[in-house]
């Protein structure tokens, strides 16, 4: 009986510590990677503005920077001229010394205004024309011709006489009743086309004090649409002339221009 009451003893121990063995498990060493921290996909952004950055907000944020400037003031009716011929070689440092050039236009602000006695331009003259065009200005400096350049434009063919100085002189166009002629030695010039439109400046010179020309040539052939012929006739006691053979008497205008001081003649295609 007491055997029995051991054996049951024993085998009650035996069972209890198989459970327990069964029971109690052995856990996994950690891995190396479980001690790191968690890896951060997002790219590192900066706390604050460059240094020297000005804050920018509201629409202005959404936007690149635009840079601005100003716009040329453009003149009515003024085309950039086509370069056809030869210009005046002492129009000043970076001047072209053809006949192209920038259009006609600068400031785009007409000429004379009536200030100091000098007689302003007549906006009449801007109207197309085949009768004489007149402006007496006798008290005026006498005004030097730095340039002569012609171009072609798409109603109309265009000439440029560029003035020293701020004040144009007198003029006159008109188209020559009779045979055009030098006019210090009375010769004839021929031109080509049937229409020779005489432009004449009062009181103006087209030289120097020393005696050389400020315009390079005394004849241009630019053979525009209406314009063949450009050609000087005349640079003497204070006048100045030159002579455009057209192919016909067409309408011509006369425009005063400033900055740079120009008178322009356009001949209607």
């Amino acid at each position: 009986m007491k055997r029995a009451g051991r054996w049951l003893s024993s085998l009650w121990l035996a069972g209890c510590l198989v459970g327990t063995g069964c029971s109690k498990k052995e856990e996994a060493p950690p891995h190396p990677a479980a001690e790191l921290p968690a890896p951060d996909d997002t790219p590192a952004r900066p706390s604050g503005a460059p240094e020297g950055a000005v804050a920018r907000g509201g629409e202005a944020a959404a936007k690149p920077p635009v840079a601005v400037g100003e716009l040329p003031p453009e003149e009515p009716g003024a085309e950039p001229e086509t370069p056809s011929g030869a210009g005046s070689p002492s129009a000043g440092a970076g001047a072209p010394s053809g006949t192209g050039g920038t259009a006609p236009g600068g400031a785009g602000t007409p000429s004379g205004g009536g200030s100091g006695g000098v007689t302003p331009e007549n906006p009449k003259n801007r109207e197309w024309t085949t009768d004489a065009v007149s402006l007496d200005r006798r008290d005026v400096p006498q005004a030097t011709l730095r340039s002569v350049r012609a171009g072609a434009h798409p109603d109309y063919d265009r000439v440029v006489f560029e003035f020293e100085g701020t004040q144009l002189p007198g003029y006159r166009v008109e188209y020559a009743k009779e045979p055009v002629v030098q006019c210090g030695s009375g010769n004839p010039v021929t031109l080509a086309g049937k229409g020779q439109l005489q432009v004449s400046f009062t009181p103006a010179k087209a030289h120097t004090d020393a005696g050389e020309p400020t315009v390079a040539t005394r004849e241009l052939k630019p053979t525009l649409p209406v314009l063949l012929e450009l050609e000087r006739t005349c640079d003497f006691e204070g006048e100045v002339t030159w002579v455009l053979g057209n192919k016909s008497h067409a309408p011509f205008r006369i425009l005063e221009l400033r900055e740079p001081t120009r008178l322009v003649v356009d001949v209607k295609h």
